[in-house]
């Protein structure tokens, strides 16, 4: 599994170095926490990604992109091929995720706070449809700025929504600016089920991932550090949105793990 997501991760990095264009860091903080639930949890078949009766998946936190993008290729949702061609005119590979254009991709998001409220729109449709589907969503510690994130959250618990799981990737790149302070107690205040795990523990994550209260949503507070695997990238804010030109990609791609 280890060499599997080192080789995901070279090949979001040689796309991202011949596009030009990428949050590679925000990608790799969440790439254990996707492919655990992708792997061993979600329930989507993507021959049939669009069946009724699929668990859904939204990432709101949308430019972290290339991490959801790998994974998909990985599991067959379409040809790792469109790798070669990202971010370009015609590719369907672009900065943030499109529905109409990418299979397996439940929502076209990027605008923050949005993603989230959408997830909970499904969970509660879901629901009221008497569907056993369950609910993923993942927003950014940063995007946990955002009103509406707050305010779904307190739909979601009003209408006892234990079909929804929200996955906070805590790489603490919104510490500069505003602290969140403690999210496992805010969303234990707003009525739901709380846990904090380490963020690249695949085990942690596994358990945590299958946590399903009977009254509640369950939010997962997941530890991670931006840029994981390699040291020119973790926590260090330069590499929010950047490509690596041919020096930085050859060293990288040496550091990585």
């Amino acid at each position: 599994m280890k060499n599997k997501l080192k080789e995901l991760k070279v090949l979001i990095l040689k796309a991202a170095y011949t596009a030009g264009e990428g949050h590679i860091a925000s990608a790799f903080s969440v790439m254990d926490i996707l492919w655990v639930l992708y792997d061993g949890v979600l329930k989507i078949d993507p021959l049939k990604p669009n069946d009724p009766n699929r668990d859904r998946f939204f990432l709101s936190k949308g430019h972290a992109s290339l991490g959801l993008y790998a994974v998909l290729a990985e599991k067959g949702f379409f040809d790792k091929k469109e790798f070669d061609n990202l971010c370009a005119f015609d590719s369907m590979l672009g900065g943030h995720p499109d529905k109409n254009k990418i299979s397996g991709v439940e929502a076209s998001t990027g605008s923050l706070g949005h993603g989230f409220p959408m997830a909970v729109g499904a969970a509660l449709g879901l629901k009221i449809s008497n569907k056993k589907s369950r609910v993923f969503a993942l927003i950014g510690d940063g995007e946990a700025n955002e009103g509406t994130v707050w305010e779904a959250a307190l739909l979601a618990s009003h209408h006892k929504l234990n079909n929804l799981t929200l996955i906070v990737d805590h790489n603490h790149s919104t510490d500069r600016a505003l602290g969140i302070g403690n999210l496992t107690k805010k969303f234990e205040a707003f009525g739901w089920q709380s846990v904090s795990i380490n963020g690249h523990n695949h085990k942690e994550i596994f358990k945590a991932l299958l946590l399903k209260s009977a009254t509640k949503p369950t939010a997962i507070i997941a530890e991670t550090i931006k840029g994981h695997g390699t040291k020119t990238m973790e926590g260090n804010p330069a590499w929010h949105h950047k490509a690596p030109n041919k020096e930085e990609l050859e060293i990288i791609l040496k550091e990585l793990k």
